[in-house]
């Protein structure tokens, strides 16, 4: 089991969190595998004078951790990236 860490948008924090958005849609070049873990690193965009980047923010979501539960690749997903089904890993297990 590897476990991942990967940015997440501020936009999507929340509803990882709530449990309301249980997927991910990422570029498969960490050849994610069922039962791999993801550690969320919550990030927001920063600009000044015409520069822009992204950078880390305090967010809950840097707490917890996700196991990937399902991968779909395929049918109508570009060849490149996976769907990941996603559930929060709870303290016992």
């Amino acid at each position: 089991m590897t476990t991942h860490h990967i940015k997440l948008k501020e936009q999507f924090c929340d509803a990882v969190l709530s449990g309301e958005k249980p997927f991910e849609i990422r570029r498969n070049d960490r050849c994610y595998q069922k039962g791999d873990h993801i550690r969320f690193v919550p990030i927001k965009n920063f600009s000044v004078e015409g520069f822009s980047s992204t950078i880390p923010f305090d967010h809950p979501i840097k707490d917890k951790e996700y196991r990937i539960t399902y991968i779909f690749s395929g049918w109508i997903i570009p060849r490149d990236y996976v769907v990941l089904g996603i559930k929060e890993v709870q303290n016992n297990e």
